[in-house]
């Protein structure tokens, strides 16, 4: 018999999936376009000139010219009034080329974010952040226009590669509106039995070793460490730190929250950082997308 350190988890592959997933958007934008001769129209509204900020939205310009979707970027100064910057989001909300609008986060500090993401159609809230939206994903039998593209990637994951909910006990490292809370309840909705560490919990690595499945959103390099993980549990690390590394051009190099390197001596399944959940985001993003579009083009 192999002992445990012979043990290597299932690496899920992150992008491989979502270059499937692209793939299968792709053809509903063909088929749209062939059927009704529209496509889908994706509107990315960013404010000041954030270096994170201006790479995440080329990227996803980018991906939105591989499938087909038509991008509307809407650049605003830093200084723009929040009356001006909702003025733009009423306006994309009439467009009717517009089936989808993203404003990137996070925003300038005069700028009040609730109000101004509140302000989006909720019809065309791709993110999935409207309070409607998230308060019917909370709510059982209801659901939801749209499901926050992180959350929703990271049960993508489980389910294509194999990996049931129902039953199992699930543990989300981290509350955030962004991650954690979302993915609890998307859990929920499968059925799964869920607890949410946070900050304040005592005794994290007693309760994260009961898990079968853990999703780690805390934004704490390394914080898990292997010795923390069931033996064959499927670990989703959403995780993007940057920890200093002098022998990277860069000076620095990515990890997760999870300690990758032991946790897949035990892990049944694990997802790389980077590699893993990152790509997934924007792949539901074009899938929210071209759903939004074809409620609209297919009436």
């Amino acid at each position: 018999m192999a002992s445990s350190s012979d043990h290597k988890a299932t690496v899920i592959d992150g992008k491989a999936v979502a270059h499937t997933i692209r793939s299968e958007v792709a053809d509903e934008v063909r088929q749209l376009s062939q059927k009704y001769g529209k496509v889908p129209g994706l509107a990315v509204v960013i404010v000041g000139h954030r270096k994170d900020s201006q790479s995440y939205v080329s990227m996803k310009r980018k991906a939105c010219a591989e499938v087909g979707i038509k991008s509307f970027d809407i650049n605003l100064p830093e200084q723009v009034s929040e009356a001006e910057l909702i003025g733009k989001v009423h306006e994309l909300n009439a467009n009717p080329d517009v089936h989808g609008i993203l404003v990137q986060l996070p925003l300038p500090k005069h700028v009040n974010e609730e109000k101004v993401l509140g302000e989006i159609s909720l019809e065309k809230d791709v993110d999935g952040f409207h309070p409607l939206n998230i308060g019917k994903l909370a709510m059982k039998g209801r659901e939801p226009l749209f499901l926050p593209c992180t959350p929703k990637g990271c049960l993508e994951l489980l389910s294509r590669s194999g990996i049931s909910i129902k039953g199992k006990k699930a543990v989300v490292v981290g509350r955030s509106n962004i991650v954690g809370l979302p993915v609890s309840l998307l859990l929920l909705k499968e059925d799964a039995t869920v607890t949410i560490v946070h900050s304040r919990t005592k005794e994290p690595e007693k309760i994260i070793r009961e898990a079968d499945i853990v999703i780690a959103a805390a934004g704490q390099a390394n914080m898990i460490q292997g010795s923390w993980i069931k033996s064959g549990a499927a670990v989703i690390d959403v995780g993007t730190n940057a920890v200093d590394d002098r022998t990277e051009k860069s000076g620095y190099r990515l990890v997760g929250d999870v300690d990758f390197k032991e946790a897949s001596k035990v892990a049944g399944w694990i997802t790389p950082v980077p590699g893993g959940v990152g790509p997934m985001t924007v792949a539901m993003l074009l899938k929210n997308t071209v759903d939004g579009a074809k409620r609209v083009i297919e009436q």
